[in-house]
C-alpha cells in the first residue's frame, strides 16, 4: 500500500476548506435519511442485524450508538467483503482516532466479515475486486450509477456491499462531505438525460439529482436484507479443509501449472485458520515451486492467505516474493478458485483451481496445448493426481482421429502418451476422457498457425522506482489460432490453440507528430512478453524534458525463430496489442492485511 493515510488526510483537510455552498447545494437530494435518523438507528425498523461481540462493542459503541435490539447505529445496517471491512476500520483509525491493537483490528474483520457479510453468490459477483484483476468491468445494472461511481473508483467496490436505503444516502453524502469535487461529480448530466421536445408516447424525463437516481438503484439492487444472506448466515459454518487439495493454474506468458497443496489446521479446527504447503510444476520448462503459507477463511468461504517459498517465478527486481492468496470455496468444501498475485500493483499472478484428493483419480489437465493432423508420435502430458500406475491404451481417449499408440510413462501425478494424428482429423478442441477419472482436460488439433493474438489486446504499466513508488509491470502472451469451418479468420468458429513461443517487440504507436515514446517508455523481454517500464519522474534526454509516460504498440512474432532471423524469406505470423504506460498510482485502496 503506497501511503494512503498520508494521502487521506491530505484530502480530508482538502475538505474542510470546501465552501459551504457546496456542501448545502440546492441540487441535493430533497428527502435526506441523515436529517430524519435517530441515534441508535430507531428509524429503521425492524431492519439490522445485531451485533453481539463484546470487542465490536466496547470499541465502537462509543461513538456507533446500541438501541434496545442490540443494533449499533451504521455498522448493523451494512454487509460488505473482509477488505471492505478492513477499509473502514482503517478510516476509523486514520480520521476518528480510534484506539485498536493489530490483533484487536484483525478480530474485529473476523467478526463483521463473519456476521455481517456477504453470501457466496453475492461475493462471487464482486470477485475480480478482491482478486485484484484489471479487467474491463461492464456494470450490468443501471449506467447512470455505473457512471456516477466509477469516476472516481471500481464499481466492484459497489458491488461488494449490502446496504439499507438509509445507509447508502448516508454513504453518498460522506463523499459529498469528504472528498472535494465529488458533487460536481454526482450533479453531471442533471437535466440534460435528452435533448429536444420529447416524443409522442416517451418516458418522462427523469430530472432527478443523479444521487437520488442512484440510492434507488442501490438501495433495490444492493439492499441489507436479501435471502442468499438469509439461507447462507442460518447455516455457516467453519470450512473443514484439512488434507489434499490437487492444484491446476495458469500464469499468463508462462502456461499451465500442476501440483498440490497440503492444508492442515492451525490451531482450534473451528477457527478457520489453516497453515499450507504447496508444490506445483510449470508444464513449460519443468520448473517446480515449493511453497509455505498460512489462510484465514472468512464467512465460511472467503479464503484470504499469503504465501513464500524458494523457487518463485517471479525473479524480478523490487517485486516480492510473497503472494497473496483469495479463493473462493465451494459449499461443499470439494473445490476452490480464484488467484494468487504480487507486484506493487497486484499485477503478476497465476489463476488457481483446487480440487479435494480422495481415492478416485482425477485428471488435472494437459502440458501441451495443441497437436497436429497428420503428424505421428507426438507426445502428451497429463497431470492430475490418483493416476492409475498401469494404465492400458485403451483407458485414455482423445476422439475420433486420434490414436493412442502406448503409454510412455504413468506415475500417480502424471502420464506420458504417445498419439498420432489422421491427416484428416477434424480441427477443434477434444475432450480428454481418463477412464474412471474425474476432472477436466482438453486439447486441440490443427493443421496450420492461422493467426496470432496478443492478450492483454489493451495493457497498462506504471512508471516507478525513481522514488517510493513500484513499477507496475504488464505480462503479454500470445496465443495461436486456426480457423473455423468458415475459412475466415477471427470469426466466431475459429479454434483457440493455446500458448506459443513469440518473438516480442515494441513500435511506436503514432499518437503525436514526432512521436518518440519507443525509446523512453520501457522495455520487453524478446523471449518472455514481459514489459518493463522505466523510472518516474522527468527526463532531460527527452524533448521538454517530459516524463517517460507515452504509448506503444507490443508486436508478437511466430516462429520466434524466423522472427529473429531476419535474412529469411519466410514470413513470421505477427499479432499486436496496444500498450499504455503511465504515471504511478499516487493513492492505492488496498487491504493486504486481511490475508494475515
Amino acid at each position: 500500500m503506497l501511503k494512503p493515510i498520508g494521502c487521506v488526510l491530505g484530502v480530508v483537510l482538502a475538505a474542510t476548506l470546501v465552501p459551504r455552498a457546496v456542501a448545502d447545494s440546492s441540487q441535493a437530494p430533497a428527502n435526506r435519511a441523515a436529517q430524519t435518523a435517530q441515534p441508535g438507528g430507531e428509524s429503521r425498523g425492524d431492519e439490522g442485524i445485531p451485533v453481539t461481540s463484546d470487542l465490536v462493542k466496547r470499541k465502537c459503541g462509543t461513538c456507533h450508538l446500541p438501541d434496545e435490539k442490540g443494533r449499533l447505529s451504521r455498522i448493523s445496517y451494512r454487509r460488505t467483503t473482509p477488505e471492505g471491512w478492513e477499509q473502514t476500520i482503517k478510516r476509523m483509525i486514520t480520521l476518528n482516532n480510534v484506539p485498536l491493537e493489530p490483533a484487536e483490528a484483525r478480530d474485529i474483520v473476523r467478526y463483521l466479515a463473519d456476521h455481517h457479510g456477504l453470501a457466496p453468490d453475492e461475493a462471487k459477483a464482486a470477485a475480480f475486486e478482491v482478486e485484484r484483476r484489471l479487467i474491463e468491468y461492464s456494470y450490468p445494472g443501471d449506467k447512470d450509477t455505473e457512471r456516477t461511481c466509477s469516476t472516481c473508483h471500481s464499481m466492484g467496490r459497489v458491488v461488494a456491499q449490502r446496504r439499507t436505503k438509509e445507509e447508502w444516502t448516508l454513504l453518498l453524502e460522506m463523499h459529498r462531505a469528504i472528498y472535494p469535487g465529488t458533487d460536481t461529480v454526482f450533479r453531471r448530466g442533471l437535466g440534460q438525460r435528452r435533448g429536444g421536445a420529447p416524443q409522442s408516447g416517451a418516458p418522462p424525463e427523469d430530472t432527478r439529482h443523479p444521487m437520488d437516481r442512484a440510492i434507488e438503484h442501490l438501495s433495490s439492487t444492493f439492499p441489507l436484507t436479501t435471502a442468499e444472506w438469509a439461507a447462507w448466515s442460518a447455516t455457516m459454518r467453519p470450512p473443514q479443509l484439512q488434507g489434499r487439495w490437487a492444484l491446476a493454474g495458469y500464469q499468463p506468458g508462462r502456461g499451465p501449472v500442476f501440483g498440490q497443496v497440503i492444508v492442515s489446521n492451525q490451531g482450534d479446527p473451528s477457527s478457520g485458520d489453516f497453515t499450507t504447503e504447496t508444490t506445483f510444476t510449470y508444464a513449460r520448462g519443468g520448473q517446480t515451486v515449493t511453497r509455505r503459507g498460512r489462510g484465514l477463511v472468512y464467512t465460511g468461504f472467503q479464503w484470504r492467505g499469503r504465501s513464500s517459498g524458494d523457487g518463485t517465478p517471479f525473479t524480478i527486481p523490487g517485486v516480492s516474493t510473497d503472494w497473496r492468496e483469495v479463493l473462493f470455496v465451494d459449499r461443499e468444501w470439494r473445490s476452490a478458485e480464484g488467484r494468487w498475485f504480487t507486484g506493487g500493483y497486484n499485477e503478476l499472478g497465476l489463476d488457481v483451481r483446487l480440487r479435494r484428493v480422495g481415492a478416485d483419480p482425477i485428471v488435472l489437465g494437459v502440458a501441451e496445448p495443441m497437436i497436429k493432423a497428420g503428424v505421428s508420435q507426438q507426445e502428451l502430458h497429463l497431470y492430475g493426481a490418483n493416476l492409475p500406475a498401469s494404465p492400458s491404451q485403451a483407458d485414455v481417449n482423445f476422439g475420433p482421429g486420434v490414436t493412442v499408440d502406448r503409454i510412455v510413462s504413468s506415475t500417480p501425478t502424471q502420464m506420458v502418451v504417445s498419439v498420432s494424428v489422421a491427416p484428416g482429423a477434424a480441427v477443434g478442441r477434444r475432450a480428454v476422457i481418463l477412464g474412471g477419472a474425474t476432472g477436466e482436460a482438453d486439447v486441440a488439433v490443427y493443421n496450420t498457425i492461422d493467426y496470432i493474438k496478443v492478450r492483454p489486446q489493451a495493457g497498462i504499466a506504471r512508471l516507478g522506482g525513481a522514488a517510493q513508488f513500484p513499477k507496475g509491470f504488464q505480462q503479454f502472451e500470445a496465443i495461436a489460432y486456426a480457423k473455423g469451418p468458415d475459412g475466415k479468420a477471427d470469426t466466431k468458429d475459429d479454434v483457440e490453440l493455446g500458448l506459443i513461443d513469440a518473438y516480442w517487440t515494441l513500435e511506436e504507436y503514432t499518437a503525436t507528430f514526432n512521436d518518440d515514446d519507443k525509446e523512453f517508455v520501457g522495455d520487453i523481454n524478446a523471449e518472455t512478453g514481459l514489459f518493463t517500464p522505466n523510472v518516474d519522474g522527468p527526463n532531460p534526454k527527452r524533448r521538454h524534458n517530459a516524463n517517460n509516460y507515452g504509448d506503444v504498440w507490443v508486436v508478437a512474432s511466430y516462429p520466434r525463430s524466423l522472427a529473429m532471423n531476419r535474412g529469411s524469406n519466410v514470413r513470421s505470423v505477427k499479432g499486436r496489442a496496444h500498450l499504455l504506460v503511465t504515471v504511478p498510482a499516487y493513492i492505492l485502496f488496498e487491504q493486504p492485511e486481511v490475508g494475515r
